[in-house]
């Protein structure tokens, strides 16, 4: 209740940018009392709003913090659902850990999970995930569908698309999905995508998908054996990006293309993911457990999986492999 009253004054506040708000005015608004007011505002100061008063004038925004709170991201958020419940941490182990115990206890669909620090941040096939403070994007989204457990992998393919939308419409860039979750910005990783899923026999309880993004790095922050295949950016553009914008387009965008997916299946959704796909039409090898097959990527099935053609014409669906966009030599 405490946040949402504050996500209601930061709402009052931008939409009337550089106008003095009155005491009374924000009390009447969120309904409580001047009192209140000051104390919410009090809180939004620590949270490194800057708030100027002004006797018998009131207050008014001046300046919202670089950090990405549960406040900064509610500030301007257009979503129905995807952020309704933001649970915000400076520092955790890992935001999927958290959503997890959220969603066993009954968090709602849409209940959102972010960090400024992961200190032990997970990506595909339990490697660790690179996650410094005040730099990325470090959050974990709660999805209940109505959907039975083998449609699961699509939410992954539906929050690729999200994501590189996102990064082309705040910063102009223009990544590329590598299968199955890894967004690439001139063969670098920016961004990698975790999908973790809760389920009885027939259907799905819960799916928690973890997305870190590099967003402000400089390559020196990286550790060395990490500056030849990871970017951020920052690095790519040249210009610091506001990580709280970011995330409320990225959050829109999920939300948009999970209710299209919802109500039309996956089919618009496979051809937005093939669109941006960096491997479609490209020789590849795929390295799985059971051994490497090499051949050439023809796309992906209604169900997420990556069809390979090898030197025989005979057609392989790959389900989880490690791509590499290199010729064998």
């Amino acid at each position: 209740m405490q946040s949402e009253l504050r996500k209601r004054l930061l709402e009052a506040f931008t939409e009337n940018e550089s106008e003095y708000l009155s005491g009374q005015y924000l009390a009447d608004l969120i309904g409580c009392s001047r009192t209140a007011v000051w104390k919410h505002i009090e809180e939004l100061r620590k949270e490194g709003f800057e708030l100027e008063a002004v006797r018998s004038k009131g207050y008014r925004i001046i300046t919202i913090p670089e950090k990405i709170t549960a406040n900064e991201i509610a500030l301007g958020l257009k979503t129905t659902t995807l952020g309704s419940h933001i649970h915000y941490e400076e520092t955790v182990d890992s935001t999927q850990k958290i959503a997890l115990r959220l969603s066993l206890e009954g968090a709602p669909e849409g209940t959102t999970v972010i960090a400024e620090e992961q200190t032990g941040g997970r990506g595909r096939m339990g490697r660790q995930f690179y996650s410094p403070k005040y730099s990325g994007v470090w959050m974990s989204i709660i999805l209940r569908p109505k959907l039975p457990p083998q449609k699961a992998p699509q939410l992954t393919l539906i929050t690729a698309v999200a994501v590189v939308q996102a990064i082309e419409e705040v910063t102009g860039l223009n990544p590329q999905i590598k299968w199955p979750n890894d967004i690439l910005i001139d063969g670098k990783k920016v961004t990698g995508i975790l999908t973790e899923m809760q389920a009885e026999s027939d259907r799905i309880d819960s799916v928690i998908i973890g997305i870190g993004l590099n967003v402000n790095q400089e390559i020196e922050d990286y550790p060395e054996e990490l500056r030849s295949i990871a970017t951020s950016l920052f690095i790519e553009s040249g210009k610091k990006v506001n990580r709280a914008e970011l995330t409320r387009q990225l959050l829109l965008n999920l939300e948009n293309l999970y209710f299209l997916y919802l109500k039309e299946g996956f089919y618009p959704i496979k051809l937005l993911w093939e669109s941006y796909a960096v491997s479609i039409g490209k020789m590849i090898t795929a390295r799985m457990l059971q051994g490497s097959l090499y051949g050439k990527a023809l796309g992906i099935t209604e169900d997420g999986v990556l069809l390979m053609e090898d030197e025989t014409g005979k057609v392989h669906q790959i389900y989880s492999a490690d791509i590499e966009l290199e010729k064998r030599k």
